[in-house]
């Protein structure tokens, strides 16, 4: 089968193209402004990529057009289709799907489906599922909304312990609708046997009116999980319960509260993990806050269900090094007596924001190193961002940094009004270079640079980088100090 993708470079749907590839279809895709690090993983795959949505694709002829939900009808200013070949489609009668609808058909059909739902932690607690069930012998398939550092992909089929046989799919379960023509969420195609609910709180503001919206398709996607099934629950989330209430058919996990059935007792990074108060495991690693603790409690009590005892959960995530761009450094930079190191992380809910300014903090804290500051470089990009919804909330999401810096271009509300209660410890940007001249000029030795955005921020790691190296041979540079 010849499958072309429209949107392709999207995390979701490079991970689709991988998993079509890997089971031997030929697949081709387009998408705008062609990014990493889907475009690398795709490349490496020798899959063909065509730079934007001209009509002219229609002449590749394949089985089937798989739409990415990034693709609309909309129109551009001057009347002409923003996606010509989606235009183009519609008007020759050709065949299309949608992402999720085709992956629910070809690759998870007939699997015990692993789903993590949640507003936060999806690809961390996905990732590490699957690197569970991989160290349990399971190798199953998975789709994550990153490249988790363990497997260097995405994505991929996995094998079964014999030929016929196929092996579990841990999927990450986004609530963001499916396609213009299908707007239920994603999830409700996977037909999970075990969901994990992480959190849930008001996201997606272009697509929801509110939080009751949201809970209503969580309640959709526990209403395809079967009685056999299991439902992993974060016992801490008021709106979770909410979502429980509205009907629940399977068996109930939960994790987190006192009264949980999973609970974790130490700190993030050495804690023992406990199934209704007896302790069963203890897991040592290298990740660091709160989140992330209960990013593991999860996946310990999903990973059960499949056969896997919290000990043997705990061994894997001793090893488990976490997925790109989630707190991954990309530099490190010698300036005066210190190193200023930049990070990479994909945050861009408020909420995300301070668990993971939090998540450092309390790994600096626990090397002795408290003294060191957090400098935050973000911008306001996703859909709800960039609306303003959620920029009163940015004060509180940004106080544990000694000092933020917004990249405002393109917005249409003032970021600095709303980042005005931080006082002088925020500054705006209407542009990266400018950015970029502010950060280099506020930096001091042993800072952490931590920029948060869920796009390629204008190559602002690397710019970073070379202005404070520049910056450090630079004569004079005792001053920066």
């Amino acid at each position: 089968m010849h499958i072309h993708i429209l949107g392709i470079c999207g995390t979701f749907m490079g991970g689709l193209a991988a998993l079509a590839r890997e089971a031997g279809h030929r697949v081709t895709g387009c998408d705008a402004g062609i990014y990493p690090p889907m475009s690398e993983q795709l490349q490496a795959l020798g899959i063909e990529m065509i730079e934007g949505y001209g009509a002219d694709q229609l002449a590749l002829r394949p089985d089937v057009f798989v739409v990415g939900n990034v693709v609309s009808r909309a129109r551009l200013p001057d009347g002409r289709p923003k996606f010509p070949l989606m235009e183009a489609i519609l008007d020759t009668g050709a065949r299309y799907t949608s992402g999720p609808q085709w992956l629910a058909e070809h690759v998870l059909h007939g699997r015990h489906v692993l789903a993590v739902a949640g507003t936060h932690g999806k690809t961390t607690t996905t990732a590490m599922l699957a690197w569970i069930l991989t160290c349990a012998g399971h190798n199953p398939g998975f789709l994550v909304g990153g490249v988790p550092l363990d497997f260097g992909v995405s994505a991929r089929l996995g094998r079964g312990p014999s030929p016929g046989q196929r092996p579990p799919f841990v999927i990450e379960a986004d609530e963001y609708d499916t396609a213009f023509f299908d707007k239920r969420s994603k999830f409700v195609h996977y037909r999970p046997r075990t969901a994990v609910l992480n959190n849930l709180e008001f996201d997606h503001a272009d697509i929801f009116d509110d939080l009751a919206a949201i809970e209503r398709q969580f309640h959709h996607l526990l209403r395809t999980v079967p009685a056999s099934g299991r439902v992993v629950a974060n016992g801490l989330e008021e709106s979770l319960t909410r979502v429980l209430h509205q009907g629940l058919w399977s068996e109930l996990r939960t994790f987190g509260a006192a009264d949980s059935d999973y609970t974790a007792e130490g700190e993030p990074h050495d804690f023992a993990v406990l199934r209704r108060g007896t302790p069963v495991a203890r897991v040592r690693w290298g990740l660091a806050g709160v989140h992330n603790q209960l990013n593991a409690l999860a996946a310990i009590a999903a990973a059960e269900h499949v056969g896997v005892e919290p000990g043997q959960a705990a061994e894997a995530l001793a090893a488990f090094q976490g997925v790109r761009r989630r707190l991954e450094v990309r530099a490190r930079v010698a300036l005066g007596d210190g190193i200023v190191t930049v990070y990479d992380d994909f945050a861009h809910h408020p909420t995300a924001m301070r668990t993971t300014l939090e998540g450092l903090r309390q790994r600096l804290d626990a090397q002795g190193r408290g003294h060191e500051r957090i400098v935050a470089i973000f911008e306001p990009r996703s859909n709800t961002m960039k609306l303003g919804t959620m920029k009163a909330q940015l004060p509180w999401a940004l106080e544990p940094a000694a000092l933020a810096f917004c990249h405002a271009g393109g917005l249409g509300w003032d970021a600095a009004a709303a980042l005005a209660p931080l006082g002088a410890r925020a500054q705006v940007a209407p542009d990266i270079d400018t950015l970029v001249a502010q950060v280099v000029a506020a930096v001091r030795p042993g800072d952490h640079l931590l920029c948060m955005s869920n796009g390629g921020f204008g190559g602002v790691h690397d710019k970073l980088a070379t202005a404070l190296s520049a910056a450090a041979d630079a004569p004079g540079a005792a001053a920066l100090q």
